[in-house]
């Protein structure tokens, strides 16, 4: 009898179930950590380095001069609200006062109206020259004022403007207008166009069109805005001092100058540093109010 051998089977492969598992990667969050760490670090140092002055000043500005001198670091041994009152009436800062409160409510509220409308016309309207004009409004944010002042003191002095609240104002304004056009024509492009066109459907002019739906729907832009030109307007001393010399209409920076220049040698420094503050607080108040709408203003475009 003879017998065949049967083939054998190929044999199963073999898995493998030790396998090695892939190493990890190096971390992406540890590149963003330490990039925030560095970013916050910076914010940090910088607020440091802004708030300590402004609380440096106002604790000053409660101490006598010889505590100023002596322990210029220290706290105030006791509060010298005199010194507030001595600025604010023998340094005549109530009047400075008055006189930029005049000015740059007057010029604000120019600047407002007149760049809302022509930044409105050019952002809406398409017509033969308005690149151009624009473009000139843009060409108005580099020209130095510097340049201009000896021609506008004569433009100004021809006009019968000079050393008048009113002229000041005028120039404010005209100073203002080209950032504030730049800005809102800007602005004004991220408005849905939908609801000026149901507007005009309805019948509305453009001028109504303009103040009562359009301009509301502008409201964070416009105090962005106005809080910048608040802002440069408050703090304005090269325009006052050559185009208003009258001693009863200077302006609060002029009026800083004159009593630091008043002072001679009888160094009184801490009515100084009183007015400082009293012409400070009313630039922190504003920013501290509006602080969340400017923020607001200044990402709308963005967030559109």
């Amino acid at each position: 009898m003879t017998t065949t051998d049967a083939p054998v089977p190929p044999s199963a492969p073999v898995v493998k179930t030790d396998a090695v598992p892939p190493r990890p990667g190096p971390r992406r969050g540890t590149q963003g950590t330490v990039l925030n760490v560095f970013s916050h670090g910076v914010l940090v140092l910088w607020a440091f380095m802004v708030v300590l002055p402004l609380l440096w000043a106002v604790m000053t500005s409660f101490k006598d001069d010889s505590s100023i001198f002596g322990s210029p670091w220290a706290l105030p041994d006791k509060l010298h609200f005199d010194n507030w009152s001595r600025a604010w009436t023998q340094a005549n800062m109530s009047d400075y006062f008055l006189n930029t409160v005049l000015v740059v409510g007057g010029s604000l509220i120019g600047t407002l109206v007149l760049g809302s409308m022509a930044a409105y016309v050019l952002a809406r309207f398409d017509f033969p020259g308005n690149r151009f004009i624009y473009y000139l409004f843009v060409g108005g944010m580099s020209f130095p004022i510097m340049l201009a002042l000896v021609p506008l003191f004569y433009v100004v002095n021809n006009m019968g403007l000079l050393n008048t609240i009113h002229g000041l104002i005028l120039v404010y304004i005209a100073y203002s207008l080209p950032f504030t056009v730049f800005f809102l024509t800007a602005f004004f492009r991220t408005l849905p166009t939908s609801v000026a066109e149901a507007a005009f459907v309805d019948g509305a002019s453009h001028s109504r069109t303009f103040f009562q739906i359009m301009l509301p729907m502008a409201k964070p832009g416009l105090i962005s805005v106005g809080i910048f030109n608040f802002l440069g307007q408050w703090n304005q001393y090269m325009l006052p001092t050559v185009l208003n010399t009258d001693p009863d209409k200077k302006v609060l920076t002029q009026g800083l100058v004159q009593l630091a220049v008043s002072q001679g040698y009888k160094g009184d420094w801490s009515g100084l540093f009183a007015g400082l503050v009293m012409a400070m607080l009313p630039v922190l108040a504003a920013y501290v109010v509006f602080q969340r709408q400017v923020v607001a203003g200044l990402t709308a475009g963005a967030l559109k």
